[in-house]
């Protein structure tokens, strides 16, 4: 079988290519899109990332494509609905990195609190050590919204314990026994909502969960709260949280993802490509506004990306390719 990978580093190229020697594998830098899937042409192993959109044209596009993997726990990236009409597997990293994305979590939750980047940008660029503007709080005794309580939200609200802060829980399926075993208290979205000082988004992407946080809700927020999102960007409105924040209602942000970020990453080039045809101009203006805001912090998508979270991935990813060989289908996508 042919094995094809794209968004891949050249020093991943390298490990990838010691574990699977003697198979027929090529590897590309850049993402997988219609612009380039001539390269993909002859795959039966498509390996993506999460900037790789494998939408139903793609996938009409291989016709020996018999397996898609994603280096990535979220899927929305791939029409897995028509890859199942089409019979072919689809399967993603389930778990990885869970510790390592909730400390990158309280990492921007620090950042917010105790305005550690603004300190450290004043003494780079200001040159001064006026205390005025630097005054932060503590999270001792704060309370900590956490929306969704898989690993990376039960990790979080174990780190959130060191801290003495107080837990209120939100998630679709809620955990009873989770509860009472770790005394926390699942509650509505809107009661989590008006009662966190910290709010942080843990849930997967679906469509159930498109803008959790909306213009609805967004002024149920208790006032001057902070809101942290390493998740998904989708799950917050993005014209919500400009409106929370120029109503005073959210006093800081911290974003390791941006709703419309695949967008975002390529702006310079949506001109020169047919592909952008449907970009949501709104949504990459607003992300404008939010990049230049003093209060709102914004990092790359990088909460995943220490080396030993890497190496997780490179393993359960090469699993996921010997094992579909060998007739063996493991961490398929829930449809």
């Amino acid at each position: 079988m042919k094995t094809i990978f794209f968004e891949i580093s050249p020093e991943d190229k390298i490990k990838y290519q010691n574990l699977l020697q003697n198979q027929d594998v090529e590897y590309y830098e850049e993402k997988l899109s219609i612009d380039n899937i001539s390269k993909a042409a002859e795959a039966d192993i498509l390996c993506v990332f999460i900037n790789s959109e494998v939408k139903r044209y793609i996938i009409d596009a291989l016709p020996n494509l018999k397996y898609i993997v994603t280096r990535s726990t979220g899927y929305d990236h791939i029409d897995g609905a028509y890859a199942k009409e089409k019979n072919i597997n689809v399967s993603n990293i389930p778990s990885y990195g869970s510790n390592t994305v909730a400390e990158f979590t309280f990492g921007l939750i620090l950042n917010l609190s105790r305005k550690i980047f603004q300190a450290s940008h004043q003494i780079k660029e200001g040159n001064h050590f006026e205390l005025s503007k630097l005054r932060g709080f503590d999270l001792n005794g704060k309370t900590l919204g956490v929306v969704g309580t898989g690993r990376i939200g039960r990790n979080v609200i174990h780190m959130a314990k060191g801290f003495n802060m107080n837990i209120l829980a939100y998630d679709l399926f809620p955990n009873a026994e989770y509860a009472t075993e770790q005394n926390i208290k699942y509650v509505t979205l809107d009661e989590l909502l008006s009662n966190s000082d910290i709010i942080t988004m843990h849930a997967p992407y679906t469509k159930e969960n498109h803008h959790m946080i909306n213009k609805d809700n967004i002024l149920k927020i208790k006032k001057g709260s902070y809101i942290v999102n390493t998740a998904r960007g989708e799950l917050i409105d993005t014209e919500a949280l400009l409106l929370g924040i120029q109503q005073g209602i959210i006093s800081g942000v911290g974003l390791d993802v941006l709703e419309g970020e695949r967008e975002l990453k390529e702006e310079f080039h949506l001109k020169y490509s047919d592909e952008h045809n449907n970009i949501d101009y709104k949504t990459l203006l607003e992300n404008h506004v939010l990049i230049n805001i003093p209060e709102v912090i914004i990092t790359p998508h990088v909460a995943f990306y220490t080396e030993e979270a890497e190496n997780e991935i490179i393993n359960t990813t090469i699993s996921n390719i010997t094992g579909f060989e060998k007739g063996q289908i493991q961490n398929t996508i829930k449809i």
